[in-house]
């Protein structure tokens, strides 16, 4: 496996050529075309253009959730595309955190458990799954919600179960992809203001 030199210095992740064609009917549809990108650790970046303009696209293939057409891509030195499904899906559980704009909260889970399942998939004792989620959860406000299930809490407080779900495994990057879509203006500019506090506490955020 073809891999680049994982040290403090190098970028946390590089895409290089990166292309993905979708076939429509007859036609090829280029969403991306010959895309360079390079991400440092601790580095916060927005994804920012019109809709069909490939801000999904480009962000599921950051997230190892769809492969590029042509192109390569370096994970925290490893080349993601000589990785096979089994090997993607535990990147994806342990180097990358997911917000999305619909927050894909279970919904019979209450706030403690909705933050600890990614930590059931990684094999995790019980009692240490619940101090993780917990710590997750002070540390989005919520430490007071961890009983409270997604329909007993506001937009905001679900989009912040949501950031504590994807950073309770520590990830190497967080991707939010459009996470302020479905809030207010007011609940909006509080969880934006939550991912720049992040980025200063150390993570790398790329949001679109």
């Amino acid at each position: 496996m073809s891999s680049l030199p994982a040290t403090d210095t190098s970028p946390l992740l590089e895409l290089r050529g990166i292309n993905k064609r979708y076939r429509m009917g007859d036609a090829d549809v280029h969403a991306l075309q010959d895309v360079d990108l390079s991400i440092a650790r601790n580095e916060y970046v927005a994804f920012i253009g019109p809709s069909g303009s490939g801000k999904t696209t480009l962000m599921n293939i950051v997230g190892c959730l769809d492969r590029p057409s042509a192109g390569t891509y370096f994970l925290n030195g490893k080349n993601v595309e000589e990785l096979d499904d089994t090997q993607l899906a535990r990147i994806r559980n342990r180097e990358i955190g997911f917000v999305f704009q619909n927050f894909n909260l279970l919904g019979r889970a209450d706030a403690l458990h909705n933050v600890m399942q990614p930590l059931v998939y990684r094999g995790t004792p019980l009692r240490e799954r619940r101090r993780m989620a917990n710590a997750a959860l002070d540390r989005v406000g919520l430490g007071n919600r961890l009983d409270h299930l997604p329909n007993q809490l506001s937009g905001g407080q679900r989009q912040r179960v949501a950031i504590a779900r994807a950073l309770v495994g520590s990830p190497s990057i967080l991707l939010a992809d459009e996470p302020t879509g479905n809030l207010d203006s007011n609940t909006a500019r509080e969880i934006m203001a939550m991912f720049a506090a992040l980025h200063e506490a150390g993570n790398t955020v790329v949001l679109v």
